[in-house]
């Protein structure tokens, strides 16, 4: 068992399954969405990304845009969320659509990160 493999694995899934946990929910009540497990989100998303930059494959180039485009989505979410809160005076309907929405996108890129992790690991030979 290849025991980078078995973190790598894990931190993929574990972005992919806190975004997923932020984005269920109805868009338009954002109580339903906990501003801690976006934050979560994003940290274990940059730690994913940061575990993809030693690969030096076609697979891990594309592993890597993935989780790039998860990051930029997640960080642009909170970042709308804090000018909302602190610039603007408030979360509205139009805002909160906008986090979860990028939030979603986000979760495609992940989903997709971790289809070809495991195609990848599934093709590869003992």
């Amino acid at each position: 068992m290849n025991f980078q493999k078995v973190i790598s694995g894990f931190f993929f899934i574990l972005a992919m399954t806190l975004n997923f946990g932020f984005f269920y929910g109805n868009p338009e009540v954002l109580a339903e969405h906990s501003k801690y497990e976006l934050f979560a989100a994003i940290v274990v998303n940059l730690i994913a990304t940061i575990m993809k930059f030693g690969d030096k494959t076609q697979v891990g180039a594309v592993l890597l845009a993935t989780s790039l485009v998860a990051d930029i989505q997640l960080i642009a979410s909170a970042s709308i969320w804090t000018i909302s809160v602190y610039a603007l005076g408030g979360l509205g309907l139009e805002s909160s659509t906008a986090i979860i929405s990028l939030s979603g996108g986000a979760l495609l890129a992940n989903i997709t990160s971790v289809a070809i992790f495991v195609g990848d690991t599934l093709k590869s030979k003992r």
